[in-house]
């Protein structure tokens, strides 16, 4: 638990949320439902419905997009005084060549390889943030025509592809919506690290550091 309690402890929180997430869109959707006069789903059926996997895919998105551009942002982007950025005049132990600890026996498997393999390893935090963005991409363009084709049907209109939604403004505007609020997070994030601490947080400069020193270290 020491060694891996902030995994465990996110991973826990991640659940509970999911959960109440999923039960409350269930009782949301099926209230709604019968307000329409419609038939309600069961819980099953709910979690194939369109409405839980637009409502959870376009969360997910916002989340690795996130991700995936702060993780390539600070690799060459500086922002004095952050505890998020780089030090902007050192030598950063994160910008090592891995290549001159081949002989590494610790060293891990891709950095012994070398080669493509490594070259791909470099920047596999990056890619792997961007592949689950683009299936999270996917799941909120299918999940979304499913949702908005099944109140189309509902109301006598008619169904459309996934294309197509993709070309609508509702698409848009919930990717916006989302994507906006994560930049937001991450600039506050960046810009109040500068001038506000958390004693005994990786993500916090040391509390007695000058406003105008660079990292956390």
């Amino acid at each position: 638990m020491r060694k891996h309690g902030l995994s465990i402890a996110l991973a826990t929180l991640f659940v509970v949320f999911m959960v109440g997430q999923t039960a409350t869109g269930w009782y949301a959707f099926n209230d709604e439902q019968t307000e329409h006069g419609q038939p309600v789903l069961t819980l099953t059926a709910y979690l194939r419905s369109g409405h839980f996997m637009e409502a959870t895919a376009e969360n997910w998105e916002s989340e690795f997009l996130q991700m995936a551009a702060y993780v390539l942002f600070t690799t060459f982007l500086f922002q004095r005084g952050s505890a998020e950025s780089k030090k902007i005049d050192e030598a950063e132990a994160v910008d090592r060549d891995p290549r001159s600890s081949k002989a590494n026996p610790d060293a891990p498997w891709p950095v012994r390889q070398g080669g493509w393999i490594l070259r791909l390893y470099e920047s596999s935090l990056s890619i792997a943030f961007g592949i689950l963005f683009i299936v999270s991409f996917g799941l909120h363009a299918v999940g979304g025509t499913a949702q908005h084709n099944e109140e189309a049907l509902a109301h006598g209109g008619e169904a459309i592809s996934i294309v197509d939604f993709a070309r609508t403004s509702q698409f848009w505007f919930e990717s916006f919506q989302n994507w906006q609020s994560e930049f937001l997070s991450l600039v506050a994030m960046v810009v109040l690290s500068v001038f506000l601490r958390q004693r005994g947080s990786p993500e916090s400069k040391p509390v007695d550091a000058p406003h105008g020193a660079t990292g956390s270290s």
